[in-house]
């Protein structure tokens, strides 16, 4: 894929350009469905609009796990809505390093929908501050809205039959803990789905909350032909496949449902303790 990532330098110079970039706040806090407007409306970029996780990344929760997809139509009225179309460079933010929504944005906007240049800020609103950016506080959307149709790539993501018939890697974005299912902090069940190798997003930033190097995180990723990226419920994982496209590998797919969906039914099996080596 072209340039995924965005330095905060680069998007201030972006912001004082004729044509800046439509810049989405992505910031949010999970079991706090109202918490993302009030950090946005608080203190955000400059003119960047806010994206919500619960209302315009993912559908409602129930059968297809915590943070199914929206459908196609629902995600093309969020994406007119913000006057986005495909000529507009994207830029999409989080306070958390991009291991929340602002990952799942990307995947959604670049691998889902299409959108040709969709970048992440590196190292979130921490860099912006450190850049010494400003945080205007919110605003309404005045923005005029865009009549663009997405054509949507239903192969960059799989369902659980999927997982479970195929021979794809497992790739788990949670912590280790909760992958050996020695705590379970929100999901019912606590484990991993057998075979699964354990990557936590974590893993994938620096110090800083930077992503590493693309020859490090080359060096750290797991590697098969195939891959299928997974964690809690579709979210963190899309931060292991946007390391994958920062180093410059083949990206996995999504398992959307990931393990909120995996787990209920109980005829798909659950493996505690260490990967298998």
């Amino acid at each position: 894929m072209s340039q995924v990532l965005m330095s905060a330098a680069q998007l201030a110079e972006a912001l004082r350009s004729a044509r800046p970039p439509r810049v989405l706040d992505c910031r949010a806090r999970l079991g706090e469905p109202d918490a993302g407007r009030r950090l946005w409306q608080a203190g955000h970029v400059p003119g960047s609009l806010h994206l919500d996780l619960d209302r315009d990344l993912a559908g409602a929760p129930g059968e297809g796990g915590r943070h199914p997809l929206p459908t196609r139509e629902a995600f093309t009225a969020v994406l007119q809505r913000l006057g986005i179309t495909p000529e507009l460079p994207v830029v999409v933010y989080d306070d958390m390093g991009g291991q929340l929504a602002a990952a799942r944005a990307w995947w959604m906007l670049a691998c889902w929908a299409g959108h040709p240049d969709v970048r992440v800020l590196d190292g979130g609103l921490r860099a912006w501050q450190a850049h010494g950016g400003e945080l205007p506080l919110g605003s309404k959307n005045t923005t005029a809205p865009s009549a663009w149709r997405p054509r949507f790539a239903e192969t960059a993501w799989v369902d659980a039959d999927r997982v479970f018939s195929g021979r794809e890697l497992k790739v788990d974005a949670r912590s280790p803990e909760r992958f050996r299912g020695e705590v379970e902090p929100i999901d019912p069940v606590a484990g991993h789905i057998p075979g699964a190798r354990c990557r936590p997003s974590a893993a994938n930033l620096d110090e800083d909350g930077r992503f590493k190097s693309p020859a490090t995180l080359d060096a750290e990723l797991p590697e098969a032909a195939e891959i299928i990226a997974y964690c809690g419920s579709g979210v963190t994982a899309c931060h292991n496949i946007l390391a994958y496209a920062v180093a410059g590998r083949p990206l996995p797919r999504l398992y959307p449902g990931s393990w909120s969906e995996w787990i209920r039914d109980p005829a798909r099996p659950v493996a505690r303790g260490d990967q298998a080596k």
